[in-house]
């Protein structure tokens, strides 16, 4: 049996360290791929297309949304962001497990267009590890910090609508026990369906 791939959305906090852990994946594990947006803002210097993004015009993305092409989309800063979702199918098909780094709002759309998909937070072991962890970048000023350490109490309410939470506390250990969930869920009768459905019509002539 041909196994088709998962649609995969992992969100968490800023500084959950959710960047390095898909990566991590990616290298450790084939059989993966990140999910590419579609843009309408112009590419910048170093910018590659089908790899950073999908770049089209604005018009090319409005008529891509009038034809519902995207699972999920918004708007910021005048320029359109988006999830093709024929790439995603694409890879669906092909049997790669398709990994959308995206927020909260974002996961809740995805499940409604994809029942299927399996959604999974990574989260620190704690509030004051994850505040220890934004201080350590050392990139961001003290009320940035504030803001994102707000921004993460937030997100908090809506951790319960995820399949699995990871508490990321080491790194290859969160990136094995994400690819066991995936593994595992592959086994899932929820997407297994056709499977079962041969092995039904099979057994039917011993009726």
């Amino acid at each position: 049996m041909e196994k088709k791939g998962i649609l995969i959305v992992i969100s968490g906090f800023a500084g959950a360290g959710k960047g390095t852990v898909v990566n991590r994946l990616r290298e450790k594990y084939e059989g993966y791929a990140l999910s590419i947006s579609m843009t309408s803002r112009n590419p910048r210097p170093g910018d590659v297309e089908g790899k950073n993004y999908f770049f089209v015009t604005r018009e090319k993305f409005e008529k891509t949304i009038a034809e519902n092409g995207l699972l999920e989309y918004a708007e910021y800063c005048g320029n359109y962001y988006g999830t093709p979702k024929a790439y995603v199918e694409e890879q669906l098909e092909k049997g790669n497990n398709v990994i959308l780094e995206i927020e909260i709002q974002g996961a809740t759309n995805i499940k409604k267009a994809f029942p299927e998909s399996l959604l999974i937070f990574i989260t620190p072991p704690s509030a004051a590890e994850l505040e220890k962890r934004l201080r350590g970048r050392g990139t961001e000023t003290e009320e940035q910090i504030g803001k994102r350490l707000g921004r993460a109490a937030e997100e908090s309410a809506g951790m319960d609508t995820y399949d699995y939470i990871v508490v990321n506390d080491e790194v290859e250990k969160c990136v094995d026990e994400i690819h066991s969930i995936i593994d595992i869920a592959h086994r899932e009768p929820v997407r297994m369906k056709t499977f079962i459905s041969e092995l039904q019509d099979q057994l039917k002539v011993y009726k």
